[in-house]
């Protein structure tokens, strides 16, 4: 099937109290994964590209990631919808989208919110005329490594700016900070689920989590069920793709298959991915 637009699958995770998982990718055996995974447990998913990943094209380009997850979700038997993940860039975000990505993501949360209405507001209008959806941020989700990025509830979201920003920008979807970060924890997160539950009252707007990786299952179900309809994974999947990789040259030495890789890695992978899949009640 064609991508599915993110908005519809949110959509459909809003009326399950539930939310839907994103993944960030690379290449074609994270993104291939994600889709084999997804099939096997029978859940919507939603492929992430990160711009740094390609940067002067050093992984990918926006267009050759774009038609590569494309043709995976033609053949897939579950929705999978495209997204570009943080990004500040107008001129970046607006050729995504003429790339092929059908979502994209305008970041100002570092910016006072006054800027970051306005400049999210022009990234939605431009991006709506050429038919794709737009996610922004508010508050900051910071950086695990610095623990005060977690626990500075002055860069969480508030619930009243939260409905001021959405009303008007017009954005589909909003990242909030409410106590998770991107990277390795290296403190137990201990999300604010109250406000998350003001936040998701005070907006109609579907509620996306950044730095999904490590938060504890307890809390991450809890959360899904007040409001976030998008959860966010890239600092563990690409660890145990790191660590997979290690794994297979250990255990093959130089004398190992170089075509052996792409399956070996994809069972670790998808063993992983159908677990975290499991998060989603779709």
């Amino acid at each position: 099937m064609p991508f599915e637009k993110v908005s519809t699958i949110l959509k459909e995770a809003d009326k399950n109290h539930t939310s839907a998982l994103a993944f960030n990718c690379v290449d074609y055996t994270m993104a291939s994964s994600v889709v084999r995974a997804a099939e096997a447990v029978h859940k919507p998913v939603i492929i992430m590209l990160y711009p740094e990943h390609s940067y002067k094209n050093r992984f990918c380009s926006p267009e050759g990631f774009a038609s590569m997850v494309r043709a995976l979700a033609e053949k897939a038997s579950v929705p999978v919808g495209l997204h570009l993940d943080h990004c500040s860039d107008y001129a970046y975000i607006i050729s995504a989208v003429k790339a092929g990505f059908p979502s994209v993501m305008y970041d100002g949360s570092m910016l006072p919110v006054e800027e970051n209405i306005v400049n999210t507001k022009k990234v939605v209008e431009t991006a709506h005329i050429l038919g794709a959806e737009v996610e922004a941020e508010l508050g900051h989700v910071g950086f695990a490594a610095t623990k005060t990025d977690q626990f500075n509830e002055d860069m969480y979201t508030r619930a009243d700016v939260a409905a001021q920003f959405c009303e008007a920008t017009g954005v589909d979807s909003v990242a909030v900070a409410v106590g998770s970060a991107h990277g390795f924890y290296k403190t137990t997160p201990k999300l604010d689920l109250g406000r998350l539950e003001e936040i998701n009252k005070a907006t109609d707007t579907p509620l996306v989590m950044h730095g999904g990786s490590g938060i504890p299952l307890d809390q991450v179900a809890l959360a899904f069920e007040k409001g976030i309809n998008k959860f966010n994974v890239g600092t563990e999947f690409f660890h145990l793709y790191h660590t997979t990789l290690d794994t297979f040259y250990r255990e093959k030495g130089v004398q190992g298959d170089f075509f052996d890789i792409p399956v070996y890695v994809q069972e670790k992978l998808e063993e992983y991915l159908v677990k975290k899949l499991e998060l989603c009640r779709m």
